[in-house]
């Protein structure tokens, strides 16, 4: 693709030419241009209130290309959403062009779910329904589960380590029924706000030693900048692992906001050639919804422009 193919490619939407804009002229006077760019997703629970058919239609000019769902923002339990009513919200995004990246925060609701605890009747029924948000997740088009869930994983009647082989125990319950749903369980180190895997090494150990396709790991940029090592040197260390990306500023705001510079990770991204999500989480919705999917998404560009003058 040469330059003036990828500027018209850039100038045939309002929001391109408003980025492009913006860009200074040492930015502009590119001579090398690669075809490759990221994909965009962006968490549902930011937009309180909006139904995924209004979401849809509004992030998908914006240049995203899905959206991660919380389960907990649709329905207390996902058990309660019928068969016609999970293609009736895959429709809804398919309609608008978008797909279903997959699912996180998973065990927010129902209240009382934890799948590490002593309780051997509680890590039970939890992993039970671990295994119906599986199911759900392939009834609305989704292809990854992000287990995060800090309170729902961290030690409770028993001791980090004790934790830690339920965790992998559960995981090995778990992963051929989401390798037959074609679902992928992503493992997310937990450095702020959990004790039971801190690190992306930690994390890589585990899913070695469970040792199937279907439990894998991700990149939480906010969780793993007290990692020893840098974003990209565990963008290029973790590579083959690494199914998903959850990018955010580190205070939990808007990327871009702090005074951390993503690009060195995006540059990473693109030398290992990184066809997964990257997906914004964000914690603090004050700026409100569209607001921040804007801002984020320009912000995105930047940096992937950016990223693409490297040869």
């Amino acid at each position: 693709m040469n330059r003036r193919n990828f500027l018209s490619i850039m100038l045939s939407s309002a929001f391109s030419e408003n980025f492009l804009n913006k860009l200074s002229n040492s930015e502009k006077n590119i001579e090398y241009l690669s075809e490759f760019t990221f994909k965009y997703s962006i968490c549902n629970e930011i937009f309180e209130g909006w139904s995924l058919d209004k979401i849809s239609g509004f992030i998908k000019p914006l240049g995203y290309g899905a959206i991660e769902i919380a389960p907990y923002t649709l329905v207390e339990n996902v058990s309660e959403l019928s068969p016609s009513k999970r293609q009736e919200l895959k429709k809804m995004m398919v309609d608008n062009g978008i797909v279903c990246a997959g699912l996180h925060w998973l065990l927010v609701s129902p209240k009382g779910l934890h799948i590490t605890t002593a309780d051997k009747s509680v890590r039970k029924r939890s992993w039970e329904y671990f295994r119906r948000l599986i199911d759900f997740c392939a009834d609305i088009g989704g292809k990854v589960m992000v287990l995060g869930s800090p309170e729902q994983r961290k030690p409770h009647g028993c001791s980090v380590e004790e934790s830690v082989k339920n965790l992998k125990d559960g995981l090995i319950e778990i992963a051929p029924f989401a390798e037959e749903r074609n679902i992928t369980v992503l493992l997310e180190p937990m450095v702020k706000d959990c004790l039971v895997v801190t690190s992306m090494a930690e994390a890589v150990s585990m899913i070695k030693e469970i040792n199937t396709p279907s439990i894998q790991t991700m990149m939480d940029f906010r969780q793993c900048t007290n990692d020893p090592e840098s974003l990209d040197k565990l963008v290029h260390k973790y590579a083959q692992y690494i199914k998903h990306i959850h990018t955010n500023g580190l205070d939990s705001t808007l990327p871009g906001n702090g005074s951390t510079d993503f690009l060195p990770v995006f540059k990473a991204l693109k030398e290992i050639y990184y066809l997964h999500w990257i997906s914004l989480e964000v914690f603090d919705f004050s700026s409100g919804a569209e607001k921040i999917a804007r801002e984020a998404m320009n912000h995105f560009k930047r940096l992937e422009y950016k990223t693409l003058q490297s040869k």
